[in-house]
């Protein structure tokens, strides 16, 4: 047999590595059912006020209902904690795991930019996203706040949708490795979102690992308070998690809704 020009190997790889690239395209069941996926999550690491305590047992159903995979396995093992817990409880675990501690913040600009001015730039950045895509966050939570994102990504479907998500990757695998550290409950949320994304590259390690022994950028000099986002200021450094949890993130609608699901449908 004779051997093969040496371009073909080359030529091999590159096709490889566009196929991995490339997203495979998905049938409207696949995105509906991404879809519901997507708005779990973000419902389940909302902060646990009274509304959405009341609706643990609908979440769980649906929960419940869910084709079987690993990502239904995960939160089925969060739901059946979050449903045995009182109110209270809920709500103090919340504060501790993601209001207290940086390593486990949910919001995902820090773990790329850290406590600098490209952080504010980001900010801006991901909430011209939303608008141009027709959203509004109506200002209750910063655009970076995971459960923002992941509503958003839900809206707007994969692809563009999903962008903000695998961007910020290596931030959710910190928030992940953070929680599972901790024995948070929360990590199998993190761990069926991350069943949508695609795998870590070998890269994606070692820039976690970084983190891990490094943690994220910081510039504490010259940086202005952190305003409105949308004027261009910025956060100064140790403020990017609120004094107070902020109320659960809704996604507006010109529809009454009876459920924490209704549109996923």
């Amino acid at each position: 047999m004779s051997p093969l020009p040496a371009t073909i190997p080359a030529l091999l790889r590159t096709r490889v590595r566009a196929a991995v690239r490339r997203p495979t395209r998905l049938t409207p069941e696949e995105v509906e059912a991404r879809t519901l996926l997507l708005r779990l999550c973000s419902l389940l690491l909302q902060y646990p006020d009274a509304e959405l305590a009341a609706a643990r047992p609908v979440l769980t159903a649906t929960v419940e209902a869910l084709p079987p995979s690993s990502a239904a396995e995960d939160l089925a093992a969060f739901t059946a904690w979050f449903t045995n817990q009182e109110p209270e409880a809920l709500e103090r675990h919340y504060v501790e795991t993601f209001d207290l501690r940086r390593k486990s913040s949910l919001y995902l600009t820090y773990y790329l930019h850290g406590d600098t001015r490209r952080r504010g730039m980001a900010l801006l950045t991901l909430n011209q996203r939303y608008k141009t895509a027709g959203w509004d966050i109506d200002g209750g939570e910063l655009p970076d706040h995971l459960p923002v994102v992941l509503e958003f990504a839900a809206l707007a479907g994969p692809g563009g949708g999903e962008a903000p998500l695998r961007q910020h990757r290596r931030g959710l695998e910190l928030i992940h490795r953070a929680l599972t550290d901790a024995d948070s409950p929360y990590r199998h949320v993190l761990a069926a979102l991350l069943t949508l994304l695609p795998p870590p590259t070998e890269a994606d390690r070692a820039a976690v690992a970084q983190l891990v022994a490094e943690g994220p950028p910081n510039e504490e000099v010259g940086l202005d308070p952190y305003g409105t986002y949308g004027e261009g200021e910025f956060a100064p450094p140790g403020t990017f998690v609120p004094p107070v949890p902020a109320p659960p993130t809704r996604v507006p609608s010109t529809h009454p809704t009876t459920s924490p699901l209704e549109g996923t449908r």
